[in-house]
């Protein structure tokens, strides 16, 4: 009796037990070059187990699956375990998903767990570890030229593979590119990767060009170069051979990191800068040249102002002609001819204004000064122009000097005309019979008009309430106006950077909010991709955008041209016409 008792007991417990299924990880923060495990535990055999599809991450290995029971004390547990190892493909807060099981009939699923994924993180080896790993055979190096150079000095960064002769390198794939916050950068094409030989930590490695980046510093201070993250699949060897005695290699997986640098930058000096100093750096020459110096009239010249040589050739402005008024000079066409290779910036920028003489004579043009910052001496160095000469053969005479002393003989006749000045030329009548208000037009109008706009109230208000309770409505016309609204500051601060700047990012930011109707949070460049996709906008269009929107940011830094300024300008609003009207 007792017997049967203990089985009710026993089965009526396992009746009330309580169905446990959850998610667990090892770690919930951890670096890119970390794995990270997660287990799914059941406390019952659950049937037709469904894995999240592990987004923001690479899966290594699972599902392994584990399950153990046991009897305590007349009390039986069960655990069921499905195990994964994963790598995260990038930085931030990722979320693993829920996984689902079915038991009697219902589905119970996990609960998403977060993870922060930080920069990678060195990790360390244990000593007596004696085989041949990734860890300690494959290196990611950033070889910087020089860590203290002036602002606009070129500093040149090379991305280095090492890897020892026993590895080898079947596939790499970059993680996350560095942003270079506060330098102008310029990526150099590799156009073949090539193994060579060389010393590194006193042993011989083979190593492996892999991105060479030139920089230009726009700020004084220390300034942090981000690391570059790699995964690269590796073979190592093993122990075992086949069958026919060769080396059995084993697959493997490798996140390595360049690590992170500081830069100190050097501030240029204040003693015996020239007060037309535009920020150029480097070694230059300067000229200005006139396509003709004796022309008629009707004819047009082109004055070009150009810098040849080696710097920051990108980054500076070039000074501006003066010109006497009886020449027009239109606003000048821009040209680059530079070429960027590891030791920086060298080719030549001009402006090329077009002149158009109005009068006939001769008339000089200023000498012009350009000044520079010579890396070389340190110091400051002014190249002044000669002065250019035009020489206008035939055309009209300047006559605007002869009306000015022809004007005391017009002002001698406009004072005869001030004896007659007391003479009324306009009359102003007033009648004798007054009509009376009351029952006038102007009485009944004032009488009625409200009766009369008691309709037209009421369809104002219920319009205005309507209009209030259009929320997404309103958020867009709201986001409409802003659009437009900074798109004017834009043209009106065109010539100052910095505002300009400002005011067009935050154009195309409301632009987007208004047509996509998402929020600042929401504003990721895959996110917007993908909207601007769906609503039919073509990828041109979608990636000049996007590309606009970062030069934005980068180009506050910079020092840019106004003719670069006015072409950014142009180019957005041919982009959100553009947009507008493929959405």
């Amino acid at each position: 009796m007792k017997r049967y008792l203990i089985l009710i007991l026993i089965s009526f417990q396992g009746l009330l037990a309580q169905v446990q299924f959850e998610a667990k990880v090892s770690k919930a923060t951890l670096g890119l070059n970390e794995r990270l495990r997660v287990d799914f535990v059941m406390n019952i055999d659950g049937d037709n187990f469904n894995q999240p599809s592990f987004d923001g991450f690479k899966l290594i290995a699972g599902p392994s699956q584990q399950v153990s029971q046991s009897w305590v004390n007349g009390r039986s547990s069960f655990e069921k375990i499905y195990s994964y190892y994963l790598l995260p493909n990038q930085k931030g807060s990722l979320v693993i998903k829920q996984a689902t099981i079915e038991y009697n009939g219902q589905v119970y699923k996990t609960s998403p767990i977060k993870i922060n994924v930080t920069a990678a993180v060195e990790q360390p080896r244990d000593p007596n570890d004696t085989s041949v790993s990734a860890d300690n055979n494959i290196y990611l190096v950033a070889d910087i030229s020089k860590t203290n150079p002036y602002v606009n000095e070129p500093i040149t960064v090379v991305y280095k593979l090492y890897f020892s002769f026993n590895v080898g390198i079947d596939n790499f794939k970059e993680l996350n590119k560095p942003k270079f916050n506060n330098f102008w950068s310029q990526n150099i094409e590799i156009k073949q990767l090539v193994a060579e030989e060389g010393m590194f930590k006193g042993e011989n490695y083979r190593y492996v060009v892999l991105k060479k980046v030139v920089l230009y510093p726009q700020k004084s201070g220390k300034l942090d170069i981000e690391p570059l993250s790699m995964d690269i699949d590796v073979q190592l060897p093993s122990n075992r051979r086949d069958v026919f005695g060769r080396m059995v290699l084993i697959e493997d997986n490798k996140r390595v990191s360049a690590g992170a640098k500081t830069i100190t930058v050097k501030a240029l000096p204040e003693n015996g800068k020239p007060e037309d100093f535009f920020g150029a750096v480097g070694n230059f020459d300067f000229k200005v040249t006139p396509t003709k110096t004796n022309l008629k009239n009707g004819e047009s010249l082109d004055l070009i102002v150009s810098v040849t040589g080696k710097g920051n050739m990108k980054l500076f402005s070039l000074p501006k002609p003066v010109v006497p008024n009886a020449l027009e000079m239109y606003d000048p066409v821009h040209n680059e001819q530079v070429a960027t290779s590891l030791a920086g910036m060298s080719g030549k920028v001009s402006d090329n204004y077009t002149i158009v003489p109005q009068y006939k004579g001769n008339y000089p043009v200023k000498p012009m000064q350009f000044s520079y910052f010579d890396l070389g001496s340190k110091s400051y160095k002014t190249i002044t122009s000669a002065e250019v000469m035009i020489n206008v053969l035939e055309g009209p005479t300047d006559t605007r000097t002869a009306k000015t002393e022809n004007s005391n003989s017009d002002k001698n006749a406009v004072a005869s005309l001030e004896q007659f000045k007391y003479i009324k030329l306009k009359t102003n009548l007033i009648p004798k019979a007054k009509n009376d208000f009351f029952g006038s037009n102007l009485f009944l109008g004032l009488l009625f008009i409200p009766f009369l706009m008691l309709p037209l109230i009421v369809l104002f208000k219920k319009k205005k309430e309507a209009i209030d309770g259009d929320v997404v409505g309103n958020r867009i016309r709201r986001n409409n106006k802003l659009a437009k609204k900074y798109l004017s500051e834009a043209k009106r601060q065109i010539k100052n950077k910095e505002p300009f700047y400002v005011a067009l990012e935050k154009a195309m930011h409301n632009f987007l909010k208004a047509k996509l109707h998402i929020e600042t949070s929401e504003m990721s460049k895959d996110n917007i991709k993908e909207l601007l996709l769906e609503k039919n906008a073509s990828p041109e269009g979608v990636a000049d955008f996007i590309a606009l929107t970062e030069n934005c940011e980068i180009a506050r830094y910079a020092p840019a041209s106004s003719a670069t300024i006015q072409k950014d300008y142009d180019k957005a609003v041919v982009i959100i016409s553009e947009l507008e009207k493929q959405i």
